[in-house]
């Protein structure tokens, strides 16, 4: 799954012989799809066989049907080593994991930080039309992305620039929402009886933990390659071991 993410410099190889770097490319890209589809799918089964509503999981659906395509990148960037044909394809789809994914957390952790903090404007927002309005410009995004992806340069500091802005900016909207919901938590609500106030509270502590959980995955997948990113475009030495061991 997170393995995904090594297709932002990686390149395949144009030898017939493949080196130590090689097949752990290829250990990891196999890791991805063969642990990743089966997991994504299983939760997609689950959100379609549950009976809770459709509008309240309508974001994690999207974001599991995300988490499938990346596992497909990390399937063609293990084929392009064969086949070079599919080189270009396997960068047209890194725009999943680059933007597809964050945008898709970033979603679900501003709805939680609307259902805490601003509880009105959430009802008003509620219905299932607003959320596939919301996914529909995300799919669109994504789309872009995934254009961009495959006809900018690779190794390029254009390419980290485009990477690590977006990266900056979604974890920015995370943070700030994982410190509202927090500052919400702390705050009891005057004149609230205690089982009320009870309920609202594990609302509000299951809202931080969805969103800390969400930025946490989210820090641990891109702050490596981020950094390593930037390292190189400061050396001006593009070493292709640094994005592996990351």
């Amino acid at each position: 799954m997170n393995h995904s993410t090594v297709n932002f410099t990686t390149e395949s190889s144009t030898t017939d012989s493949f080196g130590p770097l090689d097949f752990f490319e290829m250990y990891a890209y196999s890791f991805s799809f063969l642990l990743g589809l089966p997991t994504h799918s299983y939760v997609i089964w689950l959100i379609i066989t549950t009976g809770s509503g459709v509008a309240s999981v309508f974001f994690k659906l999207n974001l599991s049907v995300c988490e499938i395509g990346i596992c497909v990148t990390s399937l063609m960037f293990l084929l392009s080593f064969w086949f070079s044909s599919l080189t270009t394809l396997t960068y047209f789809l890194m725009g999943l994991a680059v933007t597809g994914r964050p945008l898709f957390q970033c979603l679900m952790c501003v709805e939680r930080y609307l259902a805490v903090v601003h509880p009105v404007t959430f009802l008003k927002y509620k219905p299932l039309r607003y959320r596939v309005i919301c996914c529909t410009a995300v799919w669109i995004i994504t789309l872009c992305s995934c254009i961009f992806s495959m006809v900018i340069s690779p190794n390029t500091i254009e390419q980290t620039w485009f990477f690590s802005t977006q990266f900056l900016l979604f974890l920015s909207t995370q943070l700030y929402c994982l410190v509202a919901v927090l500052r919400a938590l702390k705050q009891s609500g005057p004149g609230e009886r205690g089982g009320e106030r009870k309920e609202e509270n594990h609302m509000k502590r299951r809202a931080f933990y969805v969103i800390l959980i969400t930025t946490v995955n989210m820090v641990i997948i891109y702050v490596p390659y981020t950094i390593t990113g930037l390292f190189i475009i400061v050396t001006k030495h593009n070493i292709r071991a640094l994005w592996l061991c990351n």
